[in-house]
C-alpha cells in the first residue's frame, strides 16, 4: 500500500487545518477497522491494547509529513505562516538588493512572496564542458564557445548571452546587498564558488549573503529551491547568512581546484570537508565522479544512464532522464539538455553503447536500447574510453 502523501511533500507548504483533517479521518478510518488505515497507522506505532486517540493519528499525520512529532509540524507550519507575512510586510525593501540564482526558476517566486529586488540569472553550467582560470573576457569566451556547441545557437549568440551575467557582477555597488540562492549539487554548487571567487577579488561595497539549501522540513525529495512554494522562500529568507571571510576564501579554493588540469588538488579539498560549507565538499565529491571509472572507462552520468536503459529498458530518453532524477542519481544536478548532451558519445561512437530509434521524433520521445557493448562495458569486460569519440571535460581535465 502506498502511503497517502499532500502535495507539500514537494513544494514544502503545509496547511495546519488540513493536516488536522487528515489526522482526524485517519482516527475516524481506523476506528472503522478500516485496513489500509490500520496498516498506516501500526508503520509508526507499536500494537497496543489501549484506544486509539486523536493525539496518536496527529503523530501517524506528522510522520507521514516528514516530522518527528505533531509539535514539530505544528511548529514548522507556524514559522511559514509568520515568514509569509513577514516577506509580505517587509521583504527586502529595507535595501536595495540584488538577488542571484544559477537560473530564472525563483523569479517569480520570489516576487509572489513580497520581494522586490532586482534578480539576475546566472546559469552557466559549470558542471559540463572545459573550466580554466582565466580573466573574465577569456573565460567569457571559452565557455559561449562551449555552449554554442552544445546548444546548437551561433556562438555570438551565446556570447551576448553570457556577456550580460557576467558584466553585471561587474557593476554589484549600485546595490547595498547582494543575496546568493544556492542549493547543494553539483551545478549550483559549482556557480557558487565562482562567484564566491569573483566577490573575493572583487569585493563589493554590498552586503553579501547567502541562502544555501540541501533539505527542506517535510519534503520528501528536495532536487531544487525552484520546486518550492512562495512561503518556503520567505522562510528560507529569514535563514540567510552574511558571507565572510571563510566562504569566500573557499569559493578560491574551490575554483582553483576545479580549473586545475588534474584531480589531485580538488580531492585534496574535498578531503578537507569544507567546513565553511561542507555542502559543496559534497557536491565537488560528486563532480570528481564524472572522471572515467578505471574498469569501465564511464563516468557516473554515463554508467547510471546505461544501467537504466538495462533495467527499464528499451525507453524513451525522457523517461530515462526521469529515472537518474528520481531514483538513480545521488545528487541530482543536470537539467534535461544537459543530459541529452552529456549520452550523445554513448549513442553517436562508431560503436555506440546505446542504440537510438525513432530519430524523427523530438529528442525525449526517441527510444534508448542497450547494444552488446553497453553490456560488456558495464560488466568491465571493455573499457569505454577505448570507443569513445572525441574528447570531454571534467573542469579543468580533458579526458
Amino acid at each position: 500500500m502506498t502511503t497517502p502523501r499532500s502535495d507539500a511533500t514537494s513544494h514544502g507548504r503545509f496547511n495546519l487545518e488540513q493536516q488536522r483533517k487528515r489526522a482526524k479521518e485517519l482516527l475516524k478510518a481506523a476506528r472503522a477497522d478500516d485496513p489500509d488505515a490500520l496498516v498506516r497507522i501500526l508503520r509508526h506505532i507499536p500494537p497496543r491494547e489501549t484506544p486509539l486517540r486523536l493525539t496518536d493519528t496527529q503523530f501517524v499525520i506528522a510522520r507521514e509529513c516528514g516530522f518527528p512529532s505533531w509539535p514539530r509540524l505544528k511548529a514548522h507550519i507556524e514559522s511559514l505562516d509568520v515568514s509569509r507575512r513577514l516577506a509580505a510586510d517587509r521583504g527586502d525593501r529595507d535595501m536595495a538588493t540584488l538577488h542571484i540564482r544559477c537560473g530564472s526558476d525563483i523569479e517569480h517566486t520570489l516576487r509572489t512572496a513580497g520581494f522586490i529586488g532586482d534578480f539576475l540569472e546566472f546559469s552557466d553550467p559549470f558542471c559540463i564542458g572545459p573550466l580554466r582560470d582565466l580573466p573574465p573576457n577569456e573565460l567569457l569566451r571559452l565557455r559561449a564557445g562551449f555552449l554554442a556547441e552544445v546548444s546548437g545557437m551561433a556562438e555570438r549568440d551565446a556570447l551576448a548571452r553570457l556577456r550580460k551575467s557576467y558584466e553585471t557582477l561587474n557593476g554589484l555597488d549600485r546595490y547595498e546587498r547582494v543575496v546568493l540562492w544556492f542549493e547543494h549539487d553539483s551545478y549550483d554548487q559549482l556557480l557558487l564558488a565562482f562567484l564566491l571567487h569573483h566577490l573575493h577579488a572583487n569585493t563589493p561595497t554590498a552586503r553579501i549573503e547567502l541562502v544555501a539549501v540541501e533539505a527542506i522540513p517535510g519534503v520528501e525529495r528536495f532536487i531544487g529551491i525552484g520546486q518550492l512554494a512562495p512561503d518556503l522562500l520567505a522562510w528560507l529568507w529569514r535563514q540567510r547568512r552574511s558571507v565572510e571571510v571563510p566562504l569566500l576564501e573557499l569559493g578560491t579554493q574551490a575554483w582553483a581546484a576545479l580549473t586545475a588540469e588534474r584531480p589531485e588538488p580538488l580531492e585534496a579539498l574535498v578531503n578537507t570537508g569544507t567546513p565553511a560549507l561542507p555542502m559543496m565538499g559534497k557536491a565537488l565529491e560528486r563532480h570528481l565522479q564524472e572522471l572515467p571509472e578505471p574498469d569501465t572507462g564511464l563516468g557516473l552520468t554515463e554508467r547510471l544512464t546505461l544501467e537504466i536503459v538495462r533495467d527499464h529498458g528499451p525507453l524513451p530518453v525522457g523517461k530515462a532522464f526521469s529515472y537518474l532524477m528520481r531514483e538513480y542519481e545521488p545528487l541530482p544536478y543536470l537539467g534535461d539538455l544537459m543530459f541529452w548532451w552529456l549520452i550523445q558519445p554513448l549513442v553517436t561512437a562508431p560503436q555506440p553503447a546505446l542504440d537510438i530509434t525513432d530519430t524523427h521524433l523530438e529528442w525525449p520521445h526517441r527510444r534508448l536500447a542497450l547494444m552488446d557493448l553497453g553490456r560488456e562495458v558495464l560488466a568491465g569486460r571493455r573499457n569505454w574510453l577505448a570507443y569513445a569519440p572525441g574528447a570531454r571535460w571534467v573542469g579543468g581535465i580533458r579526458i
